[in-house]
């Protein structure tokens, strides 16, 4: 069953080492996030499912260890999805001569990586098995919504940590450029997700998300899935859109 979940933007640049000098812009966000998986393992969970938006060859589920890597953005960081040992390839872990090499060819989606970075950076205890699922931005929210309800039926008492951000279309140098039902669409999510509102995070439109760029619907609907009928209650810990984006960090739990 679902005991508590977390739901956190999946931008590279919240790698400081691939936001580089602008790494300080989102010095709060990267807290706020660190504090939500804090929250999560202080629920207690017997296991942690991550899950992600994902293109193609991403989808699916990658077990506890599975490589990911920010090579493809000039830094030398690849990361492991909350590996026994708690370490991470990379310059930064091999100037230390602790880091084992990882395989060239990882297989981790970014958004997965993105969390195998945040789980080391908020100090997850590896004893906690870790699952990551991709999903895809196509998936129906009536499957996702299944997803979900199928991971919370398992008997373990399990967190889900859901990374996906808003909208792309915030401001006029968005990804996606200035749409004015971005800020709307964002409103709700951050709504919903303050009042841990399953039902409306499972009301999201799909395509007017895919027109917004939201890469976050699917694993919300994931989320709403899971949650369905669990006494959570909601805390938005953050909310904003500093690159046309919107970024939410959220906690629910008992």
């Amino acid at each position: 069953m679902l005991i508590a979940a977390a739901v956190c933007p999946c931008p590279p640049l919240l790698v400081p080492e691939v936001a580089a000098g602008a790494a300080p812009e989102l010095d709060g966000l990267r807290a706020a996030c660190a504090e939500a998986v804090r929250a999560l393992a202080a629920a207690g969970p017997e296991r942690l499912i991550v899950v992600g938006p994902a293109e193609r060859a991403g989808r699916g589920p990658h077990a506890q260890g599975t490589a990911g890597s920010f090579r493809g953005f000039g830094v030398e960081l690849d990361v492991r999805l909350a590996a026994a040992d708690g370490v991470s390839g990379g310059d930064d872990a091999a100037g230390q001569g602790s880091a084992p090499s990882l395989p060239p060819s990882p297989s981790l989606p970014l958004s997965l990586a993105v969390a195998a970075w945040l789980l080391e950076y908020a100090g997850w205890d590896p004893a906690v098995p870790v699952e990551g699922l991709g999903v895809g931005e196509p998936l129906a929210a009536e499957r996702c919504i299944e997803v979900g309800r199928e991971l919370a039926g398992r008997a373990e008492r399990m967190a889900l940590l859901v990374m996906g951000d808003g909208t792309a279309c915030r401001t006029l140098k968005a990804p996606g450029y200035l749409d004015e039902r971005a800020a709307p669409f964002d409103a709700e999510v951050a709504r919903a997700l303050a009042a841990a509102d399953t039902g409306a995070l499972a009301a999201l439109d799909e395509e007017l998300a895919y027109e917004l760029k939201a890469a976050g619907r699917a694993p919300l609907q994931v989320l709403a899935g899971a949650a369905e009928g669990a006494p959570l209650k909601g805390e938005l810990r953050h909310d904003e859109a500093p690159y046309g984006v919107g970024y939410f960090v959220a906690s629910w739990s008992s």
